[in-house]
């Protein structure tokens, strides 16, 4: 009887350790194991005329926040707290009926049209020059897209010199007239928006779009041959969008520097775990268009680095602006934009350039009423990614328990990770998916080269569904030292939280 009770006490605690060992997450972290240099423009935004996100939110003579230029200095300081480095612009869907030449010269005399993207009206008091002096004061470099969807070639390189031509043009010579007599050598030039989307003003199918897109890429090179462009990738996931990119980059490969990539994501059903799992689909993604540049590569149609510009992402729940409104984020979104960052970095080697969608209000990480701003839950995840985690990403290896989506097994840890030889830290960024329980988590130095501290950088509400308020900011980030020993950091993950570790090295 003793032998049968210690055998069913050893099946029991062996029990027991399986169990604890199931509900514990291990990242090792092998400085070692690089997978690229996170580009400077990884954590860039954007800006469309569209809802309260240009007019009212970066640019709003009215409100008593603003400038005598009528830019927005609280919006401006929250974007300087983000360090985001790009914005894109005018649109998104707006530029593909938007005509550059409207929005310049003496504001009386701009035209007001119809904007036919989002059935409103377009008084064009802000274009390329407002454009250019919100990007000088608020710090960002400038990412214009032109439209390829009522527009053509000619009217996109005539951009280009207006914006890049010394003088002695009829357009740089404009622009000197309009009082900018210096050029502003604007670098990036996307080659239309979501082209593919029969939504889209303008929508071709991929061998027309490419055409078109190749012959516009030609022109604008040959007024500036030192721009780079952003050829219009997959964003209509309900067709062919493979065929979409392999026929975009076969054709344009060696005038573009980047195809684009859009994905949103919402959580409309209510279902929390599915919705947690919902940003992999952006990450294999990702997958599948690089195999595509190496497909183009070695079948000899690309003959130089193409890379990848995920200049739209967000959790979206399709408020469109309609009368000034906004999406109001709740922590799970927070976590979806970590875990999307999360497969960026993952992804260094191909991703150059990622822009959240949009800069303020409308889908923002900052929002505005007429006389202050506020931050959205989503603010803190990306504000934490865009000061701390550059140099080298690294690829990790995690053992993290799972859960079920579609007999599928979804990892309850999410990370990734950054080396910075520069600054001596390695930076480490979990998303602990459980709704319920903390998780314990154990890093591991692989290389011995961690010094005696760290910093735990934590975003969480009390529920999942916490959100911030003019009023009341239930999610932020609040920060807390960690304790190094023997080259491991234990640490329980809160449940629902996005934590990003800060270490420095000896």
């Amino acid at each position: 009887m003793k032998k049968i009770i210690l055998i069913l006490s050893m099946v029991l605690i062996h029990g027991l350790t399986l169990c604890m060992a199931q509900n514990e997450a291990v990242i090792k972290v092998d400085v070692e194991r690089r997978i690229g240099q996170i580009d400077n423009l990884m954590y860039s935004s954007f800006a469309e005329h569209l809802g309260r996100c240009v007019y009212q939110g970066i640019y709003d003579p009215a409100s008593p926040e603003s400038d005598a230029n009528g830019f927005r200095t609280d919006v401006i300081k929250a974007i300087r707290e983000l360090n985001v480095p790009l914005v894109r612009w005018p649109g998104g869907n707006f530029a593909s009926g938007y005509h550059w030449t409207d929005g310049i010269g003496p504001k009386e005399k701009r035209p007001v049209r119809m904007d036919l993207a989002w059935g409103k009206r377009e008084d064009n008091s802000f274009g390329t020059d407002e454009f250019m002096a919100w990007c000088h004061q608020a710090g960002v470099i400038p990412y214009f897209c032109v439209n390829l969807g009522t527009g053509t070639a000619e009217e996109a390189h005539n951009w280009v010199e207006y914006c890049n031509v010394d003088g002695g043009t009829y357009y740089s010579d404009l622009r000197a007239r309009n009082g900018h007599k210096e050029p502003y050598k604007i670098i990036y030039w996307g080659l239309g928006n979501e082209v593919d989307g029969p939504w889209q003003i303008g929508h071709k199918n991929a061998e027309d779009y490419s055409k078109a897109a190749l012959e516009t890429a030609k022109v604008m090179k040959w007024v500036d041959k030192d721009i780079k462009l952003i050829a219009a990738g997959c964003s209509n996931y309900g067709a062919d969008w493979v065929n979409w990119n392999r026929t975009v980059i076969n054709t344009l490969g060696d005038h573009a520097d980047y195809i684009s990539l859009h994905n949103y994501v919402s959580n409309n059903t209510d279902d929390y775990y599915r919705y947690m799992a919902s940003t992999d689909f952006a990450d294999n993604v990702i997958k599948v268009t690089k195999g595509l540049i190496l497909e183009a590569q070695i079948s000899n149609k690309l003959h130089h680095p193409l890379y990848i510009a995920f200049d739209e992402y967000n959790a979206s729940y399709n408020t469109k602006g309609h009368g000034g409104a906004h999406d109001t984020f709740n922590l799970e979104d927070a976590l979806c934009v970590a875990s999307y960052l999360n497969a960026f970095v993952r992804h260094a080697d191909i991703v150059r350039m990622t822009n959240m969608a949009q800069i303020v209000n409308l889908l923002g990480p900052i929002a505005t009423t007429n006389e202050k701003t506020w931050r959205q839950t989503i603010f803190y995840p990306l504000q934490l990614f865009a000061n701390n985690c550059f140099g080298q990403s690294l690829s990790l290896s995690v053992s993290t328990p799972v859960y079920k989506i579609d007999n599928a097994d979804q990892p309850y840890v999410d990370a990734s990770a950054a080396f910075n030889p520069d600054k001596k830290t390695v930076v480490v960024n979990v998303v602990n998916r459980h709704k319920e329980q903390v998780m314990p988590l154990t890093l591991v130095d692989q290389n011995d080269i961690w010094g005696k501290k760290a910093t735990a950088c934590i975003v969480n509400g009390k529920t999942t569904k916490s959100m911030n308020t003019p009023a009341e900011e239930n999610v932020k980030t609040r920060s807390q030292a960690v304790e190094i020993k023997n080259g491991k950091i234990k640490f329980p993950l809160e449940p629902h939280s996005f934590t990003q570790f800060i270490i420095s090295l000896r």
